[in-house]
């Protein structure tokens, strides 16, 4: 338990440095009395003793992952290796850990840098450019990793960003190491989760480090290369949930003297909230990614005074990914059904059995998706940081990088289509809510099924993203050790860094969606009939006499080759590829945020080591101003028309470029002290101002419109870069017990207040002035000729007929301007949060066995409200805080005579993911509670040579959205377990 003083001495410099990208091999060369304690890494439990002398002797609130050996980090992800650690979430992404929650802020409040320095982020979430900061882990090989730290309290010389937490990832420096390293590992993966990928995937990876000419240079490398086949199958409310107050009318509510009132059970009263589902369907999609990682490091270092370090690191994802999807649009005609039973005094209900039916007619439409595309996400960092020691009491550090992240498309295909397939005879839909997966009965007209030989294809839209960011980030770092009384060293330092974030977006969309040709100009082939069980067998309802027996998945080019056939026949002009469908690279939509950034921060660093209690005390503050300028191409339209039942279009008719600026300036102290209360208990306490910047989203420069509308009108995004970050004031007391050799316990509590929170509010006005068809006198002069008991079809058949085809707003005719809800950030919330953290490890002797216990609870003063329906006359979408919840962690593992074993359980409790579902609907989505099981395993061949196994989710866990009950489904999803089998060779 015992550390030198020069250890303790040099530490707050040691960090500095290596937030700085600077090696701390450096500072610890110009301590000449003192030297650092070496702790050799071996294995499961070096890795986390080593970790745990990180925790130890940290400035502020720190914890740390340690590679067990070189290349060999704890799990094939960082960031299912960084859910170990007390109060740190992740999320998934085809199963694989993504992005990190820490204390409940989500990814975007999380700063992730590379040796000290911020990485840039480019990434597409649904076909469309993210407004996202937040890194991607998935882009980052963990062999080429030596370790992670993550400091959850503020620190002058950390880059800002993280209200939840600064994550540095750490790479191997050549001249760090004692010998040369040459290290191989093959392995071969199993994902469970794919159906049609190939069953076994390779990935290999390779590690170099050497020193040369007296130990002054060094060189080293790391790559590797990865295959992954993947999928995803599962439910889904894609058009969302509409919601709505007992006793009301409203569309699709169930009401005294509604016609299908008697036929429900349980129906909600007054005082109650219940929402009814638009929609329903089912989502099969498979993955398949490339990755390739890179990173080359040279530093030279001529004397103990001075060290250089110029390193590159490369990384590229490339992905195809195909999908089928089956489902249906609701007319928001209940039928019959049952609702959970209420209090009575008030509550959310929610439907049990819904039967959607359209009494006018049996021709609506069961929808048959599609889609197929690739992208390639490519970043690439280079970067120089020197060290000069002029003199033993000063320390100077220079660093440069110049980083990018870019994400798009590989082909014509864009990144992200749909192709709906179609068949028309849909009389009926019966779903049961009463399930995790619910299930789905359709119900045919004359008692016919699903039969390819009536099936065709309607609307397609193809979507084109592009996503570019650069950052370039110069800073200049000190450190002067002073050792006047309890002063002991004084941290400084200035910074610039410019960031320019690129996000553009282009819309191919034919709106055939009552059909394009007949059936016949389909082969039955096109559509073919797939096992529902077998497609979700991880739910048990998938096989359940309730549901549908299969799915029908549809051939995506077939259907591609079919409809430019008929286009040709027509004279039809699809796209910019002619009667080909394929997506444009005119990009309607095209944003630049440059984001501007001058920092200073000074710290004074003191220490009492000689009290009966040693104790240090670090008080820093740091100055950071930001300028921003937003400007954005986005669209502009001239007209609305009628291309659906309850389909409207808004037609562009060229771009414009609009410019917007904001600038803030914020002041954020830091003060951390620490106490050695006896020799194996250490407290903390820290306060602390961060802060986190606006997403792309919220800052872009323009107003765009969403071009499909329905017939009560449509959704706007108006962006706001004068926005002021989130401001948080943080609070952290701990206290920690070394009790043993690599055990220890650990209990602290934390607070962040946080202000400047930035919620989404919305109002309604008629954007453009566009007019509306639905609302004219020619629509009611229809509707009154061909009498109540006219179709939506016929009225708009008839429009067509008499006024164009398709039937267009005119204002000159007297329709009235479509209403849009615009959505747009704003600064109003303020918001706390509190938990405490507790973790223990602990190590049995020299048995070899050992375990790890955590947990973390968040709570916050603003909850979301699901009795609050957001409805109403200038009523604002509520706020509430995204991402808090509870989480746990429990570890085992064995680590002795050349065999480690680890098996791990996560767990993470429910949280609000987003208050915007589905069509735009102001409801909460909520992810439910999840829990998963990891395993690994490895043996020791030879002293050089070592087997191993890598097991995740091994009990196929399910993940699941839901809204304001849990009934109201969004996305239910199974992702499989995998497996790695693989052996490490070192030369």
């Amino acid at each position: 338990m015992n550390r030198t003083a020069g250890f303790k001495k040099k530490s707050i410099a040691v960090a500095i440095a290596a937030m700085a990208g600077i090696n701390s091999q450096a500072f610890a060369q110009s301590e000449g009395d003192a030297a650092l304690e070496e702790v050799v890494v071996t294995g499961i439990r070096g890795s986390l003793e080593q970790s745990m002398d990180i925790k130890r002797d940290a400035q502020g609130v720190v914890d740390a992952i340690s590679a067990e050996d070189i290349g060999k980090f704890p799990d094939t992800n960082l960031a299912e290796s960084l859910q170990r650690i007390t109060g740190v979430s992740i999320d998934r992404q085809n199963g694989e850990g993504s992005r990190v929650t820490v204390r409940g802020f989500g990814p975007d409040y999380n700063v992730v840098t590379l040796n000290g320095r911020q990485m840039p982020a480019a990434n597409l979430e649904g076909g469309t450019a993210s407004s996202s900061r937040s890194f991607d882990f998935a882009n980052l090989a963990a062999e080429s990793v030596s370790g992670v730290d993550v400091f959850k309290t503020g620190r002058a010389n950390q880059p800002t960003g993280g209200i939840g937490s600064v994550i540095n990832v750490r790479t191997l420096r050549p001249l760090d190491q004692s010998d040369t390293v040459l290290k191989l590992s093959a392995k071969s993966m199993h994902d469970t989760s794919s159906e049609e990928g190939d069953s076994v995937t390779p990935e290999l990876s390779g590690i170099y480090s050497g020193k040369f000419a007296d130990d002054t240079i060094g060189v080293s490398f790391a790559g590797s290369f990865s295959e992954r086949h993947s999928g995803q199958a599962g439910s889904e409310t894609g058009p969302g949930w509409y919601t709505i107050p007992g006793g009301q009318w409203d569309w699709g509510s169930v009401n005294p003297g509604h016609p299908a009132f008697d036929n429900f059970e349980n129906v909600p009263q007054e005082g109650d909230i219940y929402s009814m589902p638009r929609g329903i369907g089912f989502s099969f999609s498979e993955t398949q990614r490339e990755r390739t990682n890179a990173i080359l490091t040279l530093q030279w270092a001529p004397s103990d005074e001075f060290e250089a370090t110029l390193d590159y690191a490369y990384a590229e994802q490339d992905v195809e990914h195909q999908y089928n999807a089956m489902g249906a649009w609701f007319n928001g005609n209940p039928e019959s059904g049952s609702f959970t039973e209420g209090t009575g005094n008030g509550s959310v209900v929610a439907p049990i059995v819904y039967v959607d039916n359209n009494p006018w007619t049996n021709n609506d439409d069961v929808t048959f998706n599609a889609g197929e595309w690739g992208t390639v996400n490519k970043n690439d960092s280079i970067g120089l940081n020197l060290v000069w020691t002029p003199r033993e009491d000063l320390t100077l550090a220079f660093d440069y990088h110049n980083s990018s992240a870019e994400n798009g498309a590989k082909d014509d295909r864009g990144t992200n289509n749909n192709i709906a397939g179609v068949q028309y005879n849909r009389d009926a839909t019966i779903v049961n809510y009463g399930y995790d997966l619910p299930t789905v009965n359709f119900v045919f007209g004359d008692g016919q099924g699903f039969d390819p030989s009536q099936m065709l294809t309607s609307g397609n839209v193809f979507n084109n993203a592009y996503m570019k960011h650069d950052i370039e980030q110069a800073r200049f770092d000190g450190t002067f050790d002073v050792d006047a009384g309890p002063v002991k060293s004084i941290d400084f330092g200035i910074g610039r860094s410019e960031s320019t974030n690129r996000s553009a977006f282009a819309n191919v969309q034919n709106n055939s969606w009552g059909g394009y040709g007949t059936a016949a100009d389909y082969d039955d082939s096109l559509f073919v009939q797939k096992s529902m069980a077998d497609a979700l067998h991880d739910f048990g309802s998938a096989d359940s006499s309730e549901m549908t027996p299969y799915y029908y998945a549809s051939d995506f080019e077939g259907m591609r080759a079919a409809i430019a056939a008929i286009a040709a026949a027509n004279g039809d002009v699809l796209s910019p590829c002619g009667t080909v469908l394929c997506a444009s690279n005119d990009f309607s939509t095209d944003r630049t945020a440059i984001e501007t950034q001058q920092s200073v921060y000074a710290q004074v660093n003191l220490s009492w080591d000689d009290a009966a209690m040693p104790m240090n005390l670090a008080v820093g503050l740091r100055m950071e101003d930001t300028k921003v300028d937003a400007t954005a191409k986005v669209p502009t339209y001239e007209s609305i028309s009628w291309v659906g039942d309850n389909e409207f279009f808004a037609n562009a008719n060229g771009e414009t470029f609009e410019r917007r600026e904001g600038a803030y300036l914020n002041w954020l102290p830091n003060i951390d002290f620490d106490i050695q209360v006896r020799e194996d208990v250490v407290a903390r306490a820290s306060i602390s101002k961060t802060i986190t910047r606006p997403g792309y989203g919220d800052i872009q420069g323009g107003q765009t419109i969403a071009p499909l509308l329905r017939a009560e009108g449509g959704t706007s995004n108006l962006g706001n870069p004068d926005l002021d970050p989130f401001e948080s004031t943080n609070f952290d007391l701990s206290a920690e017990w070394y009790y043993d050799e690599g055990s220890y316990v650990s209990l602290g509590y934390y607070s962040k207040d946080v202000d400047n929170f930035i919620g989404q509010t919305s109002y309604q006005e008629p954007t453009f002035d566009l007019a509306h068809p639905f609302n004219g006198p020619r629509y009611q002069e229809v509707v009154a000729d061909l009498g109540a008991g006219a179709t939506t079809q016929e009225i708009r058949e008839e429009l067509n007929a008499r006024y164009g085809d398709p039937f267009t707003g005119s204002a000159d005719a007297g329709d009235a301007s479509a209403m849009f809800t615009v959505i747009t950030p704003v600064n109003a919330k303020t918001a706390g949060i509190d938990g405490i953290e507790f973790a223990v490890q602990h190590m049995f002797a020299d048995t070899g066995f050992g375990t790890q216990f955590n947990f973390t609870t968040v709570d916050g003063d603003i909850a979301y409200d699901n009795f609050n329906t957001n409805k109403g006359e200038g009523v604002e979408n509520q706020f509430a805080l995204l991402g808090l919840s509870d989480s746990a962690n429990l570890v085992g593992f064995y680590d002795k005579n050349g065999i480690q074993a680890r098996i791990a359980y996560n767990w993470r409790d429910d949280f609000l993911a987003g208050t915007f579902d589905g069509n735009g609907e102001r409801n909460p989505v909520y992810v439910a509670s999840y829990g998963q099981w990891d395993a690994s395993a490895s043996y020791d061949v030879q002293d050089n040579l070592t087997v191993f196994f890598e097991g995740i989710n091994l009990t196929n866990e399910t993940k699941r959205l839901y809204g304001r009950h849990e009934n109201m489904m969004i996305g239910a999803y199974q992702t499989g377990a995998r497996y790695n089998l693989g052996v490490s060779y070192s030369f």
